[in-house]
């Protein structure tokens, strides 16, 4: 490759070839290199809230337990159940006031990978098994951050959906999923919401590792999206520097303490790399620096972190899901006798991942003083029940079934400990310890007024103990202010509103994703397609659990009066009345869920989350609620149309309270997209009759034949079975037949005409 230079890169110009290489690579753990008017930025893990180093400067990048305090917000995982877009762009901006605070230019985050498996470790970092709800918090988080002067680093791109040999597995996926599923967030994030930075994942994708997929990097998130921001590594993650460069890594992370930079400057000057792909990432790399120290101040305000721990507070609030209710157990009256609080992590509560996202809370709320400070006076009894790291303890759990026994009601925390989820590995099953089991079995017979309480970062499975509590309440971890609030929705202070942004199956084996994961000897076959989460299991007609975007609150809703209609500019708008039918205030999250037609071309779910809004009503209050989403939403990525295909014919629109609870229906019909597929004597009879223009030539051929020959393949047309039969051979096959109404000689005319004839 020969060396270029060029004056359309004015910052770039003006630097020595060294200069430039150090630039695209870290100058330590967590900031970057500062060369003449290229600031160096700083950054910090923690997408919900900051892990700051102890010490000013740059921090350890394996001390995941020594940092400053900052506000631990709820993880993705929580903040996926609120629905929650305001609150996550919320959120977001209190995080980006203390990184301001701290010097910190870019928080990592927000991660936006894909739940493909209830088993992945990191799951607690990802917001949903949907790639819709994934991009509605998401895109809220990178606003706002951005809005605050601080940018984001949408990660992991892409296909980052297990911990098992995660710095070299390849996900091998098909084009059709890779788009709809794996990819779709971050093309609307990149699209709507612009981020700063994206990080490329240490995973390679179809073969190639991310850090070194141009096809990713440069193809379709620069030339096909329009990103303008900077690609930066994951730590370690780069393994030719020289062949991300040219892919389209601009940042390699950590520092190589400058050895790959000596790798990039030999590359440059022996032709290996083209001078003028290093210099597009200097110039992406300046104005990332710009954009990202512009807002940095000393002379700032002081931080409100007692503010910042409300908002902690109301968020954990909002994520938390009430599965199951029977006989309205909760919320508790305070004065209605005693309560047990059983279970360890009801003292010492799981309120935040394991690994690098791990932030030093400055408070911790934790259940059990909430709840003893939320019962105005009332007995509060404790016992722990079980120790955290699983070992069996026989006087705890005797102690325990007492307490509960003598007690009015009783609520139970139950959860994953750290050592069972983390950055680093996946988890090998779906169910709780087995002395929390234990416990649980001997407490629901001590007394049946129990509510179980979860904590845990990826879900559990509760079938079949679920059947035998009457109310079951899905915690999540919740960040520092986790325990008030989880106190406040027991109580009844606060209505629940989360819903799940993931499907809780009855087994592991129920899981669209089970056969093929994590992969073996070096590749994992995403072979479930586009059938990941509910898509999998609705199509597969599995009973679950707790379907996705369930959760129950202290009242009821009804949905009536849906209609759907086409609105300006390619949108489609859902009305609908939403009416509060039961006793108490509550907030309601309608999903709009859509069919595709009958005979589609493709295998598609049976319905796919389109479109949600929330709305709170007062008891007996009815509101108007509408939902819009865009004509493209209703797409497919078709591989032989090279793109994105709306099939025309009736879909169906749902208005539902789950992907399982579907309230009222409506029917769409939409003008499908022309295909720009040239027909050829390759393509089958059913292509043809099914294009616009090939459709009708074709017919009109079939006729003129007629009068040559005897009915022959034309007269088959009229049969059902023999139209099935001829659907799926080549129209070159048929021509062949003896009494084919068209011949092979008129078959490239044919295929002329259809080429040039315009669609209607």
């Amino acid at each position: 490759m020969t060396q270029h230079t060029s004056r359309s890169h004015p910052t770039a110009d003006a630097l020595t070839l060294t200069e430039k290489a150090s630039l695209t690579s870290g100058a330590g753990d967590f900031v970057t290199e500062a060369v003449a008017a290229v600031p160096a930025v700083s950054m910090s893990d923690g997408p919900h809230g900051l892990r700051l180093p102890k010490e000013a400067g740059d921090g350890g990048q394996l001390d995941l337990h020594s940092a400053s305090p900052a506000t631990c917000f709820p993880p993705a995982v929580a903040l996926g159940s609120s629905w929650d877009a305001e609150l996550a762009e919320q959120v977001a901006g209190a995080i980006a006031v203390e990184a301001r605070d701290h010097g910190v230019h870019v928080v990592l985050g927000p991660g936006i990978n894909i739940k493909r498996s209830p088993l992945c470790g990191r799951n607690f970092e990802y917001f949903s098994e949907d790639p819709l709800l994934t991009a509605e918090l998401g895109g809220a988080v990178v606003r706002g951050l951005q809005r605050s002067g601080v940018g984001a680093a949408l990660k992991h791109f892409a296909a980052n959906n297990q911990e098992t040999d995660r710095m070299r597995v390849s996900a091998d996926v098909d084009e059709r999923p890779l788009r709809e599923i794996y990819l779709r967030a971050f093309e609307r994030i990149v699209r709507r919401d612009r981020p700063w930075s994206v990080m490329s994942a240490y995973n390679a994708l179809n073969g190639t590792p991310l850090s070194e997929n141009r096809r990713l990097l440069t193809d379709i998130l620069r030339r096909e999206w329009g990103f303008d921001g900077i690609v930066m590594s994951d730590w370690g993650a780069v393994r030719d520097r020289v062949a991300a460069l040219a892919a389209g890594l601009d940042l390699q992370m950590p520092t190589t303490r400058g050895r790959t930079d000596a790798e990039v400057v030999h590359a440059v000057r022996s032709g290996e790399l083209d001078v003028r792909e290093l210099d597009a990432a200097v110039e992406r790399l300046a104005l990332f620096a710009r954009r990202t120290t512009a807002a940095v101040s000393t002379d700032s305000d002081p931080v409100d972190y007692e503010e910042h721990h409300a908002l902690a507070r109301r968020a954990a609030e909002r994520c938390v899901v009430l599965l199951k209710n029977e006989r309205e157990l909760l919320p508790f009256d305070p004065a209605a006798g005693s309560l047990a609080v059983i279970g360890e992590l009801a003292r010492t509560p799981r309120y935040q991942g394991a690994g690098s996202s791990q932030v030093t809370p400055t408070h911790l709320d934790t259940p059990l003083d909430a709840l003893r400070e939320s019962t105005g006076g009332a007995a509060v009894e404790y016992a722990p029940g079980y120790r955290i790291d699983g070992t069996p303890d026989e006087e705890l759990l005797a102690q325990a079934v007492r307490l509960a026994a003598g007690s009015e009601s009783v609520v139970l925390f139950l959860g994953l400990p750290a050592q069972d989820e983390s950055e680093g590995f996946d988890r090998d099953h779906l169910d709780l310890p087995a002395v929390q089991l234990a416990l649980l079995e001997r407490i629901t017979e001590a007394n049946p007024r129990t509510a179980v309480v979860l904590s845990n970062g990826g879900v559990v499975r509760t079938a079949p103990w679920h059947e035998r509590v009457p109310a079951l309440v899905e915690g999540w971890l919740l960040g520092q202010g986790g325990g008030t609030a989880l106190a406040r929705i027991l109580f009844g202070h606060a209505a629940p509103s989360g819903r799940l942004a993931e499907t809780i199956p009855l087994r592991l084996e129920d899981a669209p994703s089970h056969l093929s994961f994590p992969g073996e000897e070096g590749h994992v076959r995403y072979g479930e397609g586009v059938f990941v989460g509910y898509r999998g299991h609705d199509q597969r007609g599995n009973d679950v659990a707790f379907p996705f975007g369930h959760g129950l609150t202290y009242t009821t809703f009804t949905y009536s009066d849906l209609a759907v209609a086409q609105a300006p500019a390619d949108r489609i708008e859902a009305r609908l009345t939403v009416t509060n039918t039961g006793p108490r205030s509550g907030r309601e999250t309608v999903q709009i869920y859509v069919s595709a037609p009958d005979g589609s071309r493709v295998a598609r779910p049976p319905r796919e989350l389109r479109g949600f809004a929330q709305v709170d009503l007062e008891p007996g209050q009815s509101r108007e609620v509408t939902v819009t989403f865009d004509r493209a939403d209703l797409a497919y990525y078709s591989e032989r149309e090279t793109g994105w295909f709306v099939e025309g014919g009736t879909y169906t629109v749902a208005a539902g309270a789950s992907s399982r609870d579907i309230r009222c229906t409506a029917p769409l019909t939409v003008d499908g997209d022309v295909s720009t597929v040239r027909l050829t004597g390759r393509s089958t009879l059913g292509e043809w009759l099914s294009h616009p223009v090939g459709g009708p030539l074709l017919l009109e051929a079939f006729a003129a034949g007629r009068t040559q020959h005897s009915d022959g393949a034309a007269g088959a047309l009229a049969d059902p079975v023999l139209r099935r039969f001829l659907a799926g051979m080549p129209l070159e096959v048929i021509a062949e037949f003896p009494q084919s109404p068209v011949s092979p000689s008129h078959l490239d005319a044919l295929c002329e005409r259809a080429a040039r004839t315009p669609s209607n």
